[in-house]
């Protein structure tokens, strides 16, 4: 009798398992779609605004992570700290991007992405 019940234990242990791996995956799927989402408004709202230093690789950069630096754009993009600079600065002025000082640089937050990434769904996550 212990060993059936153990059985049916170890059974619901895994379902109940099974059952948030899938919620999770579910959530997850959502959130990555959505990134993806304000991904693609993001790239044509800079090529809109901001013709001059639209390109979809710099797009890009803003949303390997939820802040960008100098440095990043110099090693991602190939340009010079001043371009990458006037692309930043450029980027905020157009409220794409807003800045924070973190000792002597400027990190540079995209907010949008910042706030999708904080948000937490129904999914109990």
């Amino acid at each position: 009798m212990q060993k059936a019940r153990d059985i049916d234990n170890l059974e619901r242990w895994v379902l109940y398992i099974l059952d948030g791996i899938e919620e999770t995956s579910k959530h997850t799927l959502e959130k990555i779609r959505k990134i993806k989402d304000l991904l693609d408004l993001t790239i044509i709202e800079v090529k809109e605004k901001c013709p001059k230093i639209y390109s979809k690789e710099l797009v890009e950069v803003i949303f390997e992570n939820p802040y960008s630096k100098i440095d990043y754009l110099v090693t991602k993009l190939g340009i010079n700290r001043k371009t990458a600079s006037k692309y930043l600065m450029e980027l905020e002025d157009k409220n794409f991007l807003s800045h924070i000082k973190a000792g002597k640089e400027k990190l540079y937050i995209n907010g949008n992405l910042m706030d999708l990434l904080k948000t937490h769904e129904s999914a109990g996550l």
